[in-house]
Parts: structure tokens; sequence; C-alpha cells
């Protein structure tokens, strides 16, 4: 990948190519619990570069916007959140959460020219979701699965990764990976124990992939030995421009993730797990509490950077690597991914990666994003903006060696939500 390609894809403040084009799509900001009571405490948070203030009014509604006081810069984070809006602490400028400016004491007639800026948002999945594009093109908020079921069926998590936001999501794309730096890990962990599944993909790591190319973004079809006449196909689906969908393991709870830039060197990944028809159990969200699974451990309760991290070599643990604990010394699947990807820098040098045929779908998804940014003015459809796209599914299944999985998911998964769940 040449230099300019990769500063495209990596850049994501306001005005750079891929900074405009991620800002057409929903993002998730906070959970809801965490400004959940009307009047409580506003959260301070940077998406895309951009620091902004997330606060419940007393009405109950949320409200995203700038930051600063339009006055002379003081953050709001220190403002008084009262009487539906936030008054700065330093001269009682207020804003509204909309960003108009409704009173200044000292020079009320200046209200019209102090306010900030603001986004819509929406409540969904238990997370404040802001649009921060043209409003004139703001799509319906999103659908995927795991955002329509109820509110006990579903768990979501998110950590501070210190690496571009890129390099973070290609390893939710490149489903490989699992052959190898979490062979030992799934034995163990209660989100993937005892499954058929694990069978095929510790005894075949020469997955062959088939790529295809659709209107949310690509289905990436992995296949790897079963017995003489069947194969084993991981099904997982990247939707435009952040999700991944993580193919099922036998009974446990489907999963899946995002990535949203914090800024161009660090990103913070959501993790999702949900079932379709019933609610999580308490021994599942008490697992997934303790960093189970796809979830992590934080460095303190009010952090989300997690305990493991590149200030204590990710707690890596040689004997355990030795002793075949741990593929990598590292525990916990989550961190055995953000290890291996913050250890390649903030942004890896694109210039020097010599890719290989497993990398197929990452390079269509580079290349798929890269197009789109450059071409924003011009696209007349954008990936995924039409939510009923999103209405699909990650599969596990194993398949006669005659049949194309292309033509299985088009009869078997795709047009909605109501096939029946494939795994194993």
């Amino acid at each position: 990948m040449n230099q300019e390609m990769s500063q495209t894809l990596t850049q994501t403040g306001p005005g750079t190519p891929m900074g405009e084009l991620l800002r057409r799509y929903w993002v998730p900001v906070v959970a809801s619990k965490e400004v959940a009571e009307p009047d409580g405490p506003q959260v301070r948070v940077q998406i895309m570069s951009e620091k902004l203030i997330v606060f419940r009014d007393t009405s109950g509604t949320v409200g995203v916007v700038n930051e600063f006081c339009s006055h002379r810069g003081v953050s709001l984070f220190f403002a008084r959140n009262e009487e539906h809006g936030l008054r700065c602490a330093y001269h009682g400028v207020k804003f509204d959460r909309n960003g108009k400016c409704v009173d200044i004491p000292s020079a009320p007639q200046m209200c019209e020219k102090m306010n900030i800026k603001a986004y819509p948002c929406v409540e969904k999945a238990g997370l404040v979701w802001a649009y921060m594009g043209p409003k004139d093109q703001m799509p319906e908020p999103p659908e995927l699965e795991w955002c329509l079921v109820p509110e006990d069926h579903v768990f979501i998590s998110r950590r501070l990764q210190q690496s571009n936001f890129l390099q973070a999501m290609e390893g939710g794309i490149d489903t490989a990976h699992v052959s190898y730096v979490h062979r030992y890990e799934v034995d163990r962990d209660p989100m993937h124990v005892g499954t058929e599944a694990l069978k095929y993909i510790k005894a075949d790591g020469n997955v062959i992939f088939t790529i295809e190319q659709t209107d949310f973004g690509l289905t990436l079809y992995g296949r790897r030995n079963a017995d003489e006449d069947h194969y084993y196909w991981r099904i997982t689906q990247w939707i435009f421009p952040w999700y991944t969908l993580i193919p099922p393991f036998g009974h446990h709870a489907l999963g899946g993730h995002l990535w949203v830039p914090v800024d161009d060197h660090n990103c913070m990944a959501w993790s999702i797990n949900f079932y379709p028809d019933k609610p999580l159990s308490a021994q599942e969200v008490k697992d997934m509490s303790e960093g189970k699974g796809i979830h992590v451990k934080y460095e303190s309760p009010t952090s989300f950077r997690p305990e493991q991290n590149i200030d204590n070599d990710y707690l890596i643990d040689r004997k355990a690597q030795k002793s075949k604990e741990s593929y990598s010394g590292v525990f916990g699947i989550s961190m055995q991914d953000a290890s291996l990807q913050e250890s390649m820098g903030v942004i890896q040098n694109h210039a020097e990666e010599k890719l290989l045929p497993t990398d197929k779908a990452i390079v269509m998804a580079r290349r798929m994003m890269y197009d789109t940014a450059k071409q924003l003015q011009t696209v007349t459809q954008l990936p995924a903006r039409d939510v009923r796209s999103h209405h699909v599914r990650a599969a596990g299944v194993i398949l006669p060696k005659t049949q194309d999985p292309i033509s299985w998911a088009k009869e078997n998964l795709a047009g909605g939500l109501d096939h029946p769940l494939h795994t194993i």
C-alpha cells in the first residue's frame, strides 16, 4: 500500500476523506448507563479527533455537544448540568442539548452568536449514538441484529485500543488467525468451550477464502477441511464501515465488534455478545463482566483501558506460552488480538507489509473504503446506509465439498433474520 492510500485510510479527523465518509454513519459514543441520570454528571468522549460532551438533560433526553464553551474555551466537563442545559462554571454561559446558547447572564443579547456544535443522537441497544455528518444525508439508525433484541439478550463492552482503527478492524476481518493466536484459550474460555467448530479450526490452519462483495460490505467464506466429503465453512460479515459479525460457536452467544476512531492513533473497540431468541444467563453476564470471551478487565473501574496493556507487556507469561496454555503468552481473546495489533505501531508501516492469500478480504475492504472515501462527493449510494442490508447473520456450517457456499448462503442467510441459526 502506498503512502497516500495509507494516509487516506487512517486519517479520520474533520475534513479528511475518510473522516467525512465515516461521519455519514451513526457512531456509538457512550453506553446509556454512563449518563443514566437526568441532570446527572456529563461524560467526556473523543470521536474522530473531536472532543465532545454527552449529557442527559432535565427531560431525560441525551445531548452530544462540543466540549468547549464558545466564550473562552472552557471545558463543559466542569459545567453544571441543570434546568435543561449545561451552564459553564466560568461565567455562567448556558447551552441546551442542541448546542443553542440559551443564557448569558452578563450579555443576554449575545446568545444567538454563541451557539456550539451539537450532533443528533439516538439511544439504541443500550448505547448513545451520534450522527456527525450532513443533516440532510442522515440515514436511519443502525439495525444490526444486536441492536434489535431486548436489553437482557445483549451484553456490550468497550475498550481503548492504542492503534489506528483500521488495523484493529482488519483483525476482525481476518479469521485465519483464530487457528493460531487463540488456539489454546478457546479450550477454556466459557464463550467458546466444548464446541465442534474448535476441532476443525485447530486441525486445519490453512484456511482458504472465497470473498463476496455485497451491498453492505463483504461476506467472507473461510473453508477448512471437515472430512473426506465435507468442508467446514466459517461465514463472516464485514458491514461497512466498521462492523464485523463473528461466526458462532455451538450453543454460545453470537458475537460481533465495531471499531470507532478516537483519533488517528487510538480507537474504541466495542464488543457485543447476544442471543436472538433468549436472554443471556446470569452466569454468562458474570463471565463477560469479568473479561471472559471477547471482553476485558479494565485497568481501573473508571477506565476503559485494559488491565493488560503495552506498558506491562500485556502481562505476557512465557511459561504459559511454553506449556501451551497460551499461544502467544498473553491471556484473553481480545487482548491476544490487541497486543499483536498494537505491536505493529499506532499506524503500521503499510509500505513494508507483504500480504498473503489469507489477506484477500483485508485488501478488498481497504480498496472499498479508499475508493468510497475518494469518490464521496460523486457516489450516489453509500454501502450499508440502507438499514435493511444490516439484517444478516454470521454462520458456521459443514457442507458437501460439491456445495457452492455463496449459493447456500443466498438461500439460508440472505434476505433477513428469519432463517434458523447455523452453528456447530
